[in-house]
């Protein structure tokens, strides 16, 4: 049981945390009625806030509105305006710019072009919002003026500022291939940097807004008058100084030459230059006339031509250069086409003059023409590749005038090859012609030089060869492998073996010929001594050269041959000295025994045979004097081997016959030494003795 104090005590706190609770709720009672007529109060406010909001913009609204429209048709009244004064400012266009077009655009282009863009966009507005309206046929007008303007100021700078470029320029560009390696190459300036500027703006202006393509043939007709002045120029630049210093330019070797371009003696373009070339003409020539004039006039016009060609190619690069800056892409090649028409017809035509001319000479047998031929046709083959490319995009027609050409030379040159075998062939024996002292005959040494100037041309000498198919003429079978996709293009080993063929064939034919004059000659001595100065003038030609190797390509034994042939040929000079020396031998010699009398026959045999020894060799001594060996090795060779025979059978002689009684005037048969027999010798095949 709760002891009594302490229940209530207990109820006591109980009552205490009633009243205490009870105070709380009474307390969130009273915060609760607070809370509610706050919010209620509240409610009310935003309720009056709303209504007076809704009249505000019952209010507003409409004065926004109206402000907007207000703004948007002010808008329009400035738009309308602005256009207004747009449309009015088309119909002071010309007024504007007229005195502008009428005074023309040079000096002042882009002012000038500026006009002509207002007064194309009045054209434009004026075609498509008033097209009957007479403002329109003002500006029309005025364009067409403005435009016409243009396209003379386009031809007026072309006009003014393409100048031919002068020959010294040309030559440095020709000769600075090789001294410029390692340098960027300058280009040539065709237009000075201003005028080339304008001369684009415009040209691309009379193509985008003037829908012109006549400014192109301007273009074409100007630069093609420019490059044929430029090529001619250089034509005649070169004969006036080749004929004033007798040397001409050639930009084949690099000249650091800075101004004057004709003072030194260079080679031409591809070419050795040598003394042999005027030789050549000679070898050319069947009528061994004086052709020195002639000579160094064919040397002019066939370096000219050359340097033209170069001159062709770089300058044809340099204008393609120039062309694609101001032509428009699609018109580039059509253009180029046309513009170097004029200058390549003039080098084409000149091509076909110097093979025309060649043909006529070869048919009257004047192969000196053939000169001509042999450097340019080497020099246009080494520029095929450049020639091609400069053309590329060119029609047809332009591409094959350069190969038409090159077959033209090369079946022309083929033929003053075979002329000139068959000529040698069959040159006449005519005894005024021949050397009176069997020296060389002119012509060998013709052929020989001939033959060594083809060394200088192998590749283009057998090329004019294998052109004309000659294997079948020379009995050669053709290797597919030894040509190429090309009918005219043929290895170089085939090459040099048709030519090696042909220089044996005009060594053969030159053979035969020489055996023939030969026997003009009534002395068979003086005919082996001709034959055996021929031979070995032949030999030896071959031998200094690299002949002997082209020959010995189809001809291994020639070397042996020809020393064969001379051999023989001394032989038979030898045999010339049998009528003296027959007259010492002892066959039919008297036979006596020492101490014994000779009887008078004995002695008048002696007599005879002294007597016939040297009235022999007085005779032959006089007559082959005047003979001639002009190489010394030979001559010393011959006299030697001659004079060793002679002074043996001589002296065996003498020994034997001198000390014999036969006559009592010794001194009137014995009327040499044995050493003045020898001196004798000595003294032949020397004129000057």
């Amino acid at each position: 049981m709760i002891p009594p104090q302490e229940a209530s005590a207990r109820r006591r706190e109980i009552e205490d945390k009633l009243k205490q609770e009870e105070e709380t709720l009474s307390f969130i009672r009273d915060s609760l009625e607070k809370s509610d007529q706050l919010t209620r109060n509240m409610v009310s406010i935003l309720s009056s806030f709303e209504s007076r909001l809704m009249k505000l913009e019952n209010s507003i609204i409409p004065v926004h509105k109206q402000t907007e429209n207000l703004q948007r048709l002010q808008e329009n009244v400035e738009k309308t305006l602005s256009c207004l004064d747009h449309v009015i400012s088309y119909y002071h266009v010309a007024s504007d710019t007229e005195k502008v077009i009428r005074e023309g655009p040079t000096g002042r282009l882009d002012e000038y072009l500026g006009s002509m863009a207002k007064i194309q966009k009045a054209v434009e507005y004026f075609q498509d919002n008033s097209p009957d309206s007479p403002e329109l046929n003002k500006v029309k007008l005025l364009f067409e003026r403005g435009k016409e303007s243009l396209e003379s100021e386009f031809r007026s700078l072309m006009t003014r500022h393409s100048k031919a470029v002068s020959p010294v320029l040309i030559l440095d560009l020709i000769s600075g291939e090789e001294e410029l390696e390692i340098q960027e190459e300058v280009p040539l300036e065709h237009l000075p940097e201003g005028v080339l500027l304008d001369v684009i703006r415009i040209s691309r202006w009379l193509v985008e807004f003037g829908h012109n393509q006549d400014f192109m043939n301007v273009y074409y007709q100007i630069r093609s008058s420019q490059l044929d002045r430029s090529i001619k120029g250089l034509k005649e630049h070169f004969r006036k100084n080749s004929s004033a210093s007798g040397v001409p330019y050639s930009p084949a070797i690099p000249n650091k030459r800075k101004d004057t371009p004709t003072k030194k003696p260079i080679k031409r373009p591809g070419h050795q230059h040598d003394s042999r070339v005027k030789h050549l003409s000679e070898a050319l020539n069947d009528k061994h006339g004086p052709l020195a004039g002639r000579d160094d006039m064919l040397d002019v016009e066939t370096d000219a031509y050359i340097h033209c060609v170069s001159a062709f190619v770089k300058l044809a690069q340099s204008e393609y250069q120039l062309l694609v800056e101001v032509i428009p892409e699609h018109h580039q090649k059509k253009t180029f086409d046309s513009l170097i028409q004029d200058a390549l017809e003039g080098l084409m035509l000149e091509g076909e003059n110097i093979v025309s001319a060649a043909r006529k000479a070869i048919v009257r047998h004047d192969f000196s023409a053939v000169l001509a031929i042999f450097p340019i046709l080497r020099h246009l083959k080494q520029t095929k590749p450049e020639f091609d490319q400069v053309l590329q995009g060119t029609a047809a027609s332009t591409k094959n005038k350069l190969p038409g050409l090159i077959t033209s030379m090369e079946t022309v040159g083929a033929k003053a090859l075979e002329d000139f075998a068959d000529n040698i062939k069959n040159d006449p024996d005519k005894e005024y012609n021949m050397p009176k002292d069997g020296t060389v005959h002119e012509l060998t040494s013709n052929a020989i030089l001939f033959l060594q100037q083809l060394l200088d041309f192998q590749e283009t000498a057998g090329a004019m060869l294998a052109s004309q198919v000659l294997g079948d003429t020379y009995n050669i079978p053709l290797d597919p492998r030894e040509t190429s996709s090309s009918a005219t293009s043929y290895s170089s080993e085939f090459s040099r073996r048709l030519l090696s063929t042909y220089i044996c064939k005009v060594l053969g034919n030159l053979q035969l010929n020489l055996l023939s004059k030969s026997k003009v000659y009534e002395d068979p001595a003086l005919s082996a001594i001709f034959l055996h100065n021929n031979y070995n003038y032949i030999l030896k030609a071959l031998e200094k050269s690299e002949l002997i190797q082209l020959v010995a390509v189809t001809q291994k034994t020639a070397e042996r041959s020809y020393r064969e042939h001379i051999e023989q040929q001394i032989q038979t000079y030898q045999r010339s000295w049998l009528k003296v020396t027959d007259y010492i031998t002892e066959k039919n010699l008297p036979v006596f025994q020492p101490g014994v009398k000779l009887r008078d026959k004995e002695r008048q045999v002696i007599k005879e045979r002294f007597k016939g020894f040297n009235d022999g060799l007085e005779e032959l001594c006089k007559i082959q004097k005047a003979w001639a060996i002009p190489d010394t090795e030979q001559r010393d060779k011959i006299r030697q081997a001659q004079k060793h025979i002679v002074k043996e059978t001589y002296g065996a002689f003498l020994h034997r016959y001198g000390s014999v009684p036969f006559t009592k005037n010794p001194e009137k048969y014995i009327k040499y030494h044995v050493e003045q027999v020898g001196d004798m010798i000595d003294r032949l095949f020397d004129t000057s003795a």
